[in-house]
């Protein structure tokens, strides 16, 4: 593998006149747009307001997760479709000074009161996914406000009122509706308008708001004061929890979720999956999220391939990347779940990346099929179904002035999650628990204070033990696709870092289901041509395949890249001030 050079032009990028006030410093930014550097500090974000709440953390000194928390808590608001304080997600932190990689998971649970087959209308048929996302047993247990105190408390220099600060200011003096938004809203106009909350925020007076109005939130406001004044209480155990549950109640097949699923929330915090690419070691998310081993057990399987022999458009070098994924999701789907929970099946993960067993998957990349494999320690594979294609996130990227990292992906799950709102708090209902099997007795079924399966893979890649990239991405199922790509462009190929973020790309899990294959515009006709006679059926209608977010890192500078896809930003920083005191 050869050494990637983070050495981009930044020529396409402007200036950023502004200074940003740091205590009693003036800290200019060095650049900012699409791609940017700087020497203390970077954020990527898919969304400007939240790239700018991190790049000022981190100018008043605040360390990566402060800036992460108070850029999670913004998006709340700049992308209350995506995610929110009702959701959850994974943190993958590194900490300069130990050099140990952390995984922080607030993935929602299920409550106490559910059970096996509550998604089954009869024993062989499951409810539609367009009803059950709105029922309310698919609402989780909300993990993302204990998540981000267990980070602050860990890791973090400020406190939660601090990193919270920002997303109030946001909420109550509007933000202007990005071009995502405004699509998210046009495209889930009958589900919004079906709920009172909804429609009054998003379609105010009957008509939808679009890419460049501006968006006020005063009731997303107060919830946010509410939070800074009694703290992450509040929902767990508090008068926001009380508010939860008696709008879940309210739901078409309500749950039985009870203030004591709430005040029972735990978040964990768990050691990353790692494999190697290479001379590169990798850390990923860990189960209940499959993305860090799919991740890692597509590259394993393509490293038995010298894709560096191969050009960026080669056919051949797309078809081992889709094979490779399409084999890794047959495991993936038969065996992975939960494996922190009382009725947890028994999961064979630490077998996932053995060589011999790669080496077994490797020589079926030629052959017809795609049926999952003998993972050793494993039982009979099950026969489980990827979680819904239409599962949405949102990724961001932070590295501090003294090295520490955090990358981080959130959601509550569909886009909208529930649809519904929570009347007089602003926030959109998560319908996490979609991400479980509906059919009884698999790795992924429900089971009482259980978390999905998901498909987040916040990523950090290591050479000579020193972290040199960070990236991860939204997108369902996709996101392993879009990070596996961006890193074989990076790694493989040598491409610069915009380019490989910017690239058009494919997808595929399966090779039984017709079509299989997932594409962005402008995907190039003569590569999908090659591969259409390799076997490979593509969608009618091409699609975005991820959003990735990187950070590259070379000693003390930084290089961040946003994907196009979603009008991202990355702001470097050039100098900072040491450690505030933390406000408690």
């Amino acid at each position: 593998m050869r050494l990637f050079s983070v050495a981009v032009s930044v020529s396409c990028c402007m200036a950023f006149a502004p200074m940003v006030q740091a205590g009693n410093q003036k800290l200019p930014i060095t650049t900012i747009g699409p791609v940017a550097s700087g020497h203390a500090g970077m954020v990527v974000s898919s969304n400007s307001d939240a790239a700018r709440v991190g790049s000022q953390v981190l100018a008043q000194g605040g360390n990566a997760v402060d800036a992460a928390i108070a850029m999670e808590f913004a998006l709340n608001v700049s992308e209350p479709a995506f995610s929110g304080i009702t959701g959850g997600g994974f943190m993958l932190i590194y900490e300069a000074a130990t050099g140990k990689v952390k995984v922080i998971d607030s993935r929602e649970r299920a409550p106490a009161s559910a059970f096996d087959g509550m998604f089954l209308q009869t024993e062989t048929k499951e409810w539609p996914l367009g009803e059950r996302k709105k029922f309310g047993i698919a609402v989780g247990v909300p993990g993302a406000l204990a998540g981000a105190q267990e980070a602050l408390d860990l890791f973090g220099t400020w406190s939660l009122k601090q990193t919270l600060a920002p997303a109030v200011e946001l909420a109550e003096g509007g933000v202007i509706v990005s071009q995502l938004l405004g699509e998210s809203i046009a495209a889930n106009l009958a589900l919004l308008a079906a709920n009172p909350a909804a429609k009054a925020v998003f379609l105010p007076g009957g008509k939808a708001l679009k890419a460049g109005d501006l968006l006020v939130q005063p009731d997303l406001a107060h919830t946010l004061r509410l939070v800074q004044k009694e703290g992450i209480e509040a929902m767990y155990g508090g008068e926001l929890g009380e508010a939860l549950i008696e709008e879940i109640q309210m739901m078409e097949h309500p749950s039985g979720m009870t203030i004591e699923d709430l005040v029972k929330y735990e978040v964990t915090i768990d050691k990353p999956v790692t494999g190697s690419y290479g001379d590169y070691k990798i850390a990923s998310a860990a189960l209940p999220s499959s993305g860090g081993l799919t991740v890692l057990q597509t590259l394993a399987i393509l490293d038995l391939f010298d894709l560096e022999q191969y050009s960026a458009n080669s056919v051949t070098r797309y078809h081992l990347i889709l094979r490779a994924l399409q084999l890794a999701f047959a495991d993936r789907n038969a065996y992975l779940g939960d494996v922190g929970c009382d009725n947890c099946l028994d999961i064979p993960f630490e077998h996932w990346l053995d060589p011999a067993y790669i080496a077994s998957r490797a020589k079926s990349i030629d052959q017809p099929g795609c049926l999952p494999g003998p993972v050793p320690g494993s039982t009979s594979p099950s026969q489980q179904t990827v979680e819904s294609a239409g599962g949405e996130t949102t990724h961001l990227t932070v590295v501090d002035r003294w090295g520490n990292v955090v990358a981080f992906t959130t959601t509550i799950e569909q886009v909208f999650g529930t649809g519904r709102m929570l009347p007089g708090y602003g926030l959109m209902i998560n319908n996490e628990l979609t991400d479980f099997n509906s059919f009884k007795n698999l790795p992924n079924s429900v089971q009482p204070d259980k978390r999905p399966m998901s498909s987040i893979a916040p990523s950090i890649v290591f050479k000579d033990g020193k972290p040199v990239l960070t990236l991860g991405s939204p997108g369902g199922p996709r996101i392993i696709g879009a990070v596996v790509l961006v890193l074989s462009d990076i790694l493989d190929l040598g491409l610069d870092l915009q380019t490989a973020v910017s690239r058009p790309r494919v997808f595929s899990s399966s090779c039984t289901a017709k079509p299989n294959v997932r594409w962005d515009p402008g995907f190039p006709d003569d590569v999908r041509a090659g591969l259409e006679a390799l076997g490979m059926v593509f969608e009618a209608v091409p699609q975005e395949v991820g959003n990735v977010n990187l950070i590259a890192i070379d000693g003390k500078t930084y290089t961040g890249a946003a994907d196009p896809r979603r009008e991202g930003v990355a702001i470097g920083l050039t100098d900072g001030p040491g450690k505030p005191k933390k406000d408690k």
